[in-house]
């Protein structure tokens, strides 16, 4: 009497579907740690204390957030030039970061209803930051950088508010540490942005 060893072989072997699922999942919950990781950097970079007590941004929600903004500008332009797994963790930290501002807007009061109207008109803002902080450190322009920052740090404000040329610089600063770090730095979550004090 023969046996069904085709059968057999069969159900000994890995199912292959299987096994890339469990390797997705692997990937993700990996670059999951990694993305909190770079995150928890990032945030803990926009909240230094000298930002608000020396460089001039006021310490509300909404000067928090504007600081979180440059910063993440900062990063996402480092990691233009990534690889395929660095930018695909920069794209995990967008989604974190416009997350982080659905729960600001919520904090200030924004009802349920309201939320996604204001989070649309955030993400533009958002964009448009992007392009101007991008022009000017593009450009080298330190001057310009400082009247982008001023505008969308006291839009009421006009020609008043604190003086954001040290807040520019330091944003410069920050832009060539994060230049020259190494690719592995990027892709382990762990670019860290220089101290606001010891950079202007």
């Amino acid at each position: 009497m023969q046996h069904d060893t085709g059968s057999a072989r069969f159900f000994n072997q890995p199912k292959l579907g299987v096994m890339m699922i469990f390797g997705l999942l692997r990937k993700k919950n990996a670059n999951q740690r990694i993305v909190e990781r770079q995150y928890a950097h990032l945030t803990a970079a926009a909240r230094q204390p000298y930002l608000y007590e020396a460089l001039g941004v006021p310490d509300t929600v909404m000067g928090r957030l504007e600081m979180l903004s440059a910063v993440m500008i900062l990063y996402f332009r480092r990691t233009r030039a990534s690889a395929t797994s660095g930018q695909e963790i920069a794209q995990q930290i967008v989604d974190a970061f416009f997350q982080d501002i659905d729960h600001s807007i919520r904090e200030l009061g924004i009802s349920d209803v309201g939320v996604p109207k204001r989070m649309k008109k955030l993400a533009g803002r958002f964009y448009g930051r992007l392009e101007a902080y991008a022009a000017a450190l593009d450009g080298g322009d330190e001057a310009a950088l400082a009247q982008a920052l001023k505008r969308n740090i006291y839009p009421e404000e006009g020609e008043g508010g604190a003086d954001m040329h040290d807040l520019a610089r330091y944003l410069f600063a920050a832009e060539t540490h994060l230049t020259a770090l190494d690719e592995a730095v990027i892709e382990t979550g762990e670019a860290r942005l220089p101290p606001a004090g010891g950079a202007v």
